[in-house]
């Protein structure tokens, strides 16, 4: 009489667990925040940098707003929103020494007329969401998802500080 087969339990193999497991640590470590070692000083730099931009960005405005105070009604609440920007990148972070070369009382230029004034504005917070979005694969996922947020407000500002005005 033939003896019938080993009684196999139902079931994934110990391999399969073994398999699934390893697998689900590298999925962990793949969404985890970069490695302490050296991720976090390339993200401190990343957003201080977005900081910056956005305060560049701000000094604009305020920039426009001197020269073209009839724009203020229109403005202000986005200035307010580049503020907030700002002051978002520069939380938890240390702020960046003032290069030597740029004069602190240096104010950017402004165009004479406030349609000029208005597509300046528009093309440098374009310009910013642009490089913004180019930056986002090389961030880990809150700053990512910062910088995403922020650059979708910048084309939306350009976009009324052009378009919106038809």
């Amino acid at each position: 009489m033939p003896y019938p087969p080993p009684l196999r339990p139902s079931g994934p193999r110990r391999r399969s667990l073994l398999a699934s497991a390893a697998g689900a640590a590298l999925l962990v470590g793949c969404t985890a925040d970069p490695d302490p070692g050296g991720g976090s000083s390339a993200t401190e730099r990343a957003r201080a940098r977005a900081a910056r931009d956005s305060r560049d960005l701000l000094a604009r405005y305020d920039a426009v707003l001197a020269v073209h105070p009839g724009l203020a009604e229109r403005l202000s609440p986005l200035r307010a929103q580049v503020a907030a920007h700002a002051a978002a990148f520069a939380d938890g972070t240390t702020p960046a020494p003032v290069r030597s070369s740029a004069s602190p009382s240096a104010a950017p230029a402004v165009p004479a007329t406030e349609k000029d004034a208005l597509a300046g504005l528009a093309a440098a917070e374009r310009g910013l969401a642009d490089r913004r979005a180019k930056a986002l694969p090389a961030v880990p996922g809150e700053l990512a998802r910062l910088l995403a947020s922020v650059a979708a407000a910048g084309a939306a500002h350009a976009y009324l500080l052009t378009e919106g005005a038809k």
